[in-house]
């Protein structure tokens, strides 16, 4: 079931997208959901994932020649990542174009952050067989403009224990001890407790999450903001 499928309304995503498929077919494919038909975008999908990858890659490489290998691996994951892919997918209206099931239908899918970041991985896919790679990286880096010219800083794309880390090394200060003191909630809805023990600190710092790592993380970010406040 489609929310849109006549001839003019795949031009006019071709217009949007900048390119003219040869082969209209694979574009139809890249836009069929798994619950509307058997022949669907997901192995589009895989063949779009790696060639974002390689494009994105391939450009920071370029763009940041003094960044380490861990920064540009971050840089790349805050453009890859489905949320990006979603934000440029709604740009492009492509929930308008989708052909999903009734019950996807029903239920907002075209709406869906994980569909419609598929979709458009599907769609560099679909563009990299019909134009060739060169085509889609043009694609792909004209699309991503606006994210590749206000890339944020690079200790932001840095979890909290990751920025704990650096800021007590750089200062030769001991680094910090992470216990689990207990656990909250049901079963099913698991809540854990996490110190953060830093020597240089009179207090413990606690943090709660869903997970022993997520709990570690916000009592990281806890930790890093007092002793920043002491600076």
């Amino acid at each position: 079931m489609a929310r849109s499928s006549n001839n003019a309304s795949r031009e006019h995503l071709g217009r949007t997208l900048g390119y003219a498929f040869r082969n209209p077919r694979l574009l139809e494919t890249a836009l069929t959901h798994r619950s509307a038909a058997s022949d669907n975008y997901e192995r589009l999908e895989f063949l779009g994932d790696a060639v974002l990858e390689h494009v994105i890659s391939h450009e920071l490489f370029h763009r940041y020649p003094h960044c380490k290998e861990g920064d540009l691996s971050r840089l790349r994951s805050s453009l890859v990542k489905g949320e990006t892919l979603a934000e440029i997918a709604q740009q492009l209206s492509l929930g308008d174009h989708l052909k999903l099931g009734p019950g996807e239908l029903k239920s907002g899918g075209f709406r869906r952050t994980s569909i419609l970041a598929d979709a458009l991985e599907a769609i560099f896919g679909a563009i990299s067989l019909d134009g060739g790679l060169e085509t889609a990286r043009n694609v792909i880096l004209r699309l991503y403009q606006p994210w590749l010219g206000s890339l944020p800083d690079l200790d932001q794309l840095k979890d909290p224990k990751t920025r704990l880390q650096e800021f007590l090394q750089s200062r030769r200060m001991p680094l910090p001890n992470y216990r689990i003191t207990g656990e909250e909630g049901d079963k099913h809805a698991r809540i854990y407790v996490v110190q953060c023990e830093i020597p240089v600190l009179p207090v413990q710092i606690e943090g709660k999450g869903s997970s022993r790592r997520k709990a570690e993380q916000v009592a990281a970010g806890k930790a890093l903001r007092l002793l920043k406040g002491h600076e």
